[in-house]
């Protein structure tokens, strides 16, 4: 039996001649966290909100928990927080989850006081939402989300907005659903950085299409120890590169930079060679690529 509890196959979503989604594939594992990368209008709310059942998909397939024939049971055991939580202002965090807990009809009122202090709220008191810093009220409505115990939980764009520390303890808070309640966790983030740290899974959305899919270990290899080299003339310094040097693993970043995957140990021979050839040198460094890098290298030209 697959160990998948989201499957999305073909999905596509035309609005009028446009098409918003493109046959996109998605599988994602229980207990796993899925970050969804792209840029604005790539795609990403779309998608979910078609798992949440807000639009419905013009063709394709979803399956939920292994089941595509019963989609609106399926969601019961699913939660969304796609845009700022609701929450009611004059309300303290207690009193917006009995809300919660009378609307969703969760019979165990203790459950409030163990989510509270699961997302760091325990000790509120009668401190209306009001007056809560965005990353509390971000706590608050992942909190509400959590009261029906979800097996799969989808946020889009969580942290937007939130300072440094606030994104921390997000990011800390979702990483401890995932291994000690074991919930699936698709997110959204133009923080890729953050990402990086918390997700397990990744998918790279443009345009509406999946361009690659990947787990943190095969980002690992991908994101190699390059040289990052940049010059007066990039194109020269390439050419130079592969006739003198007969490399062929590279990569042009921004149209500007080059990441030189080979003679990673021996930089002063590329130094000499680029050199060499009257170019300039204005930056020749050894680094690891980064997620936002690799995201860049396949998408970032066709955005500039």
């Amino acid at each position: 039996m697959s160990d998948n509890v989201l499957r999305l196959d073909k999905l596509t979503k035309v609005y009028k001649e446009t098409k918003a989604v493109t046959d996109f594939d998605l599988n994602v594992k229980r207990g796993h966290i899925c970050g969804l990368i792209g840029p604005n209008g790539a795609g990403k709310t779309t998608i979910m909100k078609m798992t949440a059942g807000l639009i419905h998909p013009t063709s394709g397939k979803m399956e939920f928990f292994g089941d595509s024939s019963d989609l609106k049971s399926s969601r019961r055991r699913m939660c969304f927080m796609l845009e700022a939580p609701i929450i009611e202002p004059q309300m303290t965090a207690e009193e917006n989850m009995q809300y919660i807990r009378y609307a969703k009809g969760v019979a165990d009122e203790k459950k409030i006081a163990e989510t509270l202090d699961f997302v760091g709220l325990g000790n509120t008191g009668k401190k209306l939402a009001a007056k809560f810093s965005l990353g509390m009220k971000q706590r608050l409505g992942i909190a509400m989300s959590l009261l029906t115990e979800p097996e799969i939980l989808v946020l889009d764009e969580p942290v937007n907005g939130l300072d440094p520390e606030g994104i921390v303890e997000i990011r800390h808070m979702l990483k401890r659903l995932s291994d000690e309640k074991n919930v699936t966790i698709i997110i959204s983030s133009h923080i890729l950085s953050e990402l990086a740290e918390l997700c397990s899974d990744f998918a790279i959305i443009n345009h509406g299409r999946l361009i690659e899919s990947f787990s943190a270990s095969e980002l690992n290899n991908k994101c190699r120890t390059h040289i990052a080299i940049k010059t007066d003339n990039i194109n020269k310094t390439a050419a130079v590169l592969e006739d003198r040097l007969s490399v062929s693993d590279y990569t042009v970043i921004h149209g500007d930079e080059i990441h030189l995957y080979e003679y990673t140990d021996d930089i002063a021979i590329v130094s000499r060679t680029v050199t060499g050839s009257g170019l300039t040198i204005t930056k020749l460094v050894s680094e690891g690529e980064s997620l936002e890098d690799y995201y860049l290298s396949k998408v970032g030209g066709e955005n500039e």
